[in-house]
């Protein structure tokens, strides 16, 4: 008998608060925590105009009407930061909302709400059941990554003169020292660590060796980069972690090539800021294709579409985006996926890179 295809998490079961409307901007769906959130029954608020539920003088209405502009990704999606909502009896909530173009014309709402006063930047927060679902991996990882760790320092020990063994082990005790310091993030938080100088192809070439090692040949890895990038403010483990998801997630869909594409863009709208420049950054594969029974969830936590999947990936990928003020869209056919990472750069870095 044929396996039984995975389970796809219904969105009424996420809290992450979701509403999605059709083409003329009506509200159609929403799920229990956006109904929650707001104190609106289902029945009065679905068939209502989203923009309806706008608190801020037309300025979600403003930002839906925004018409693409040359060099916008239509398939990147909309941040409002910090829109206020109508709620039940005239009440005011409020949130950082993600927009995102749905087929047909519609809206996918995802709202992250947040304290009416700001503290902590909400952006850089992750959304409560990624959080939720983190922590638990996180206390089952703490036995098997000591483990790993002790291995990896007896081995260390008898590798001897073997430059190739050495470079391996060396690789193995960074990445278990950059899952260590994850997972004591993710269960004791702390702010996020200050920016610095990257050089998105060092990145890159540490995601590829990660690739080489788990794939060998069965993967062919493809470089394209502009050499003449200069370097931006970033934090570089948090996008060796984003890149290494999207190229893992390629080679589990059964792919024979990845290519790693980067250029300059000028003039880039992400989000509702315009940059004049910023870093693109594609993940080119010829593996299966995103599911088409998820093609609008995919960067929703606990989405997966295989079996064994966690459904993190993705989401953790969009969330680093995010924290750079960029943006991570995808398109997607059976024998070819690309995945789009928008990351915007400094002027002076921009004047830098001609």
């Amino acid at each position: 008998m044929p396996p039984e295809p995975p389970a796809v998490p219904d969105l009424d079961s996420l809290t992450t608060p979701l509403a999605w409307t059709d083409g003329a901007g009506t509200l159609t769906g929403a799920n229990p925590a956006f109904v929650h959130w707001l104190g609106i029954s289902a029945r009065r608020l679905l068939g209502s105009p989203l923009t309806a539920l706008d608190g801020d003088n037309g300025r979600l209405a403003e930002v839906l009407a925004r018409p693409l502009q040359d060099g916008d990704d239509a398939l990147a999606p909309l941040r409002l930061r910090r829109a206020r909502l109508r709620g039940a009896d005239g009440g005011e909530h409020f949130a950082d909302l993600w927009l995102s173009r749905r087929d047909g014309g519609g809206w996918l709402v995802e709202a992250h709400p947040v304290d009416e006063f700001p503290g902590d930047d909400p952006a850089l927060l992750l959304p409560s059941a990624l959080s939720a679902s983190l922590k638990g991996l996180a206390h089952e990882l703490r036995n098997p990554l000591a483990g790993l760790k002790g291995a990896a320092q007896l081995l260390a020990r008898r590798v001897g003169d073997d430059a190739n063994s050495r470079e391996l082990m060396t690789l193995i005790e960074d990445e278990v020292a950059r899952l260590g310091a994850l997972l004591d993030q993710l269960l004791t938080p702390a702010p996020p660590r200050a920016h610095q100088p990257t050089n998105i192809h060092a990145v890159l070439e540490r995601v590829l060796r990660l690739a080489e090692s788990e794939a060998g040949w069965a993967v062919r890895l493809v470089r394209d980069y502009d050499p003449s990038l200069p370097e931006f403010s970033g934090d570089p483990d948090r996008l060796v972690q984003a890149v290494w998801n999207l190229v893992r997630n390629a080679i589990e869909a059964g792919a024979a090539n990845v290519s790693l594409r980067t250029r300059a863009e000028h003039g880039v709208r992400i989000g509702d800021e315009l940059h004049p420049v910023a870093l693109r950054l594609e993940i080119v594969d010829d593996g299966r294709g995103v599911p088409e029974e998820l093609a609008e969830q995919v960067f929703l936590p606990l989405v997966s579409g295989r079996a064994e999947g966690s459904g993190l990936g993705l989401a953790l990928a969009q969330q680093v985006a995010r924290e750079h003020r960029g943006s991570l869209a995808y398109r997607s056919r059976p024998g070819h996926t690309l995945f789009t990472l928008l990351l915007p750069m400094a002027d002076e870095a921009a004047r830098g890179g001609g």
